[in-house]
């Protein structure tokens, strides 16, 4: 299969309500559960080990903002009717959003998910390297904003990627 890489993904700067509602740790953790798979807020409520009432919150919010969709609703397994929300992607075409605390949100969700998986699930690598810092985060933008306009492989499998870039000293 031949992958046409059509340039950058273009951003828009988040609104005030886009970057609060990607302030949240528990809410990264929704967009990234939903991403390719609609799932119910009892189902994810389950996968978060929450309460699905705190859950809905989270899901009602992240609806509001655009980054989840209600999926047609489903008919569960003692007959009641569920909603199941799918990832938009939306927080991947935004700009602008750390001074709302995006980046410890970041940051706290990865820790959970590891945490979750045990750190002999994660492959993990380390360099430090003197680097003009705007030229290393245009060019990791690039790769990543590549893998983003790919389709999914469907043979292939799910992970996540968490990239930090800090000072060395």
């Amino acid at each position: 299969m031949s992958i046409t890489y059509a340039g950058p993904v273009q951003r828009r700067p988040a609104t005030e309500a886009e970057a609060a509602a990607l302030a949240s740790a528990v809410r990264l953790r929704i967009i990234r559960l939903t991403y390719d798979r609609a799932m119910t807020n009892k189902e994810i409520a389950e996968r978060l080990g929450r309460d699905p009432a705190t859950t809905l919150h989270h899901v009602r919010k992240l609806v509001a903002t655009g980054f989840l969709e209600p999926q047609p609703a489903r008919i569960g397994n003692r007959g009641a009717r569920e909603i199941p929300y799918l990832s938009t992607g939306l927080s991947w075409r935004l700009s602008g959003v750390d001074p709302h605390g995006k980046g410890e949100a970041m940051l706290q969700a990865f820790l959970a998910e590891v945490a979750e998986l045990g750190y002999d699930q994660i492959d993990q690598t380390r360099l430090i390297r003197k680097v003009d810092p705007a030229e290393l985060k245009r060019r990791l933008r690039t790769l990543l904003d590549e893998l983003a306009a790919e389709p999914d492989d469907p043979e292939g499998e799910r992970v996540a990627i968490y990239l930090a870039v800090y000072p060395g000293d």
